[in-house]
């Protein structure tokens, strides 16, 4: 019980200060508005190293359904608890978003466009492209998992090990971010986009943007248990 809470709390964190980069970034009347791609980089590696560093010994971090099924697929955790892992990130990601509604509510008010508003808290694409907006995901995902498992088998100490947790997110935004936003997690993108539809501007006509947003649901698992797979090929004839 103690895991699942950390990574519900963690994954809510996570959201509460990626996102709210965002929120700062991109909406009207925000003291930091047009802080630029450099600052959300830099706001959304802290984001995931913040509560890394804080729940890293309880529940080992994951806060993203693709690194739990990676973790099981490398045996380092029972298949039984994946379901409440993953339960738990999702309602995380949605109670961040949530509470990043109520904290900036005047700033949505001031912010005429819903595309602007929705894009604070979920992903879409520069250039609408099924196949390598699909690629996109699964690629920045099959990184980020296959580069996060390589760091234990290097040995480095745990504090380190989620310093170097900071440098994978923001390389992976660094190079892939300008294609898709690099959701890489369905708990940072898809919990959002469901607290966007259920509580976000405009109620009943503003648009989620589902037919993309699958695309962030099921790219990064894949891409996940590829590199899990990849993983355990390379390591295993070491």
């Amino acid at each position: 019980m103690q895991a699942y809470i950390a990574e519900f709390v963690g994954t809510a964190l996570l959201v509460l200060l990626g996102d709210g980069v965002c929120c700062n970034v991109n909406l009207e009347k925000s003291g930091f508005k047009g802080g630029g791609a450099v600052y959300i980089l830099i706001g959304w590696g802290m984001a995931v190293m913040v509560p890394a560093f804080t729940f890293g010994a309880m529940s080992g971090a994951h806060f993203n359904p693709a690194v739990t099924i990676g973790q099981a697929i490398l045996g380092n955790m029972a298949w039984s608890t994946v379901g409440g892992y993953i339960v738990a990130q999702m309602l995380g990601g949605f109670v961040g978003a949530a509470i990043l509604m109520v904290l900036f509510a005047d700033h949505i008010k001031a912010t005429p466009d819903d595309a602007t508003v929705r894009g604070c808290f979920c992903t879409g694409p520069s250039i609408p492209n099924v196949g390598l907006n699909f690629l996109s995901e699964f690629v920045a995902t099959f990184v980020l998992v296959f580069t996060l498992q390589g760091i234990p088998d290097n040995g480095p100490a745990a504090g380190v090990t989620f310093i170097l947790v900071y440098g994978v997110i923001v390389a992976c935004g660094a190079s892939f971010g300008g294609l898709t936003g690099y959701a890489m997690n369905a708990a940072r993108d898809s919990a959002p986009r469901f607290a966007y539809q259920l509580l976000g501007p405009n109620k009943g006509s503003k648009d989620p943007n589902w037919g993309y947003g699958w695309i962030p649901l099921i790219a990064p698992i894949c891409g996940g248990v590829v590199a899990s797979f990849v993983h355990m090929a390379i390591w295993g004839m070491a």
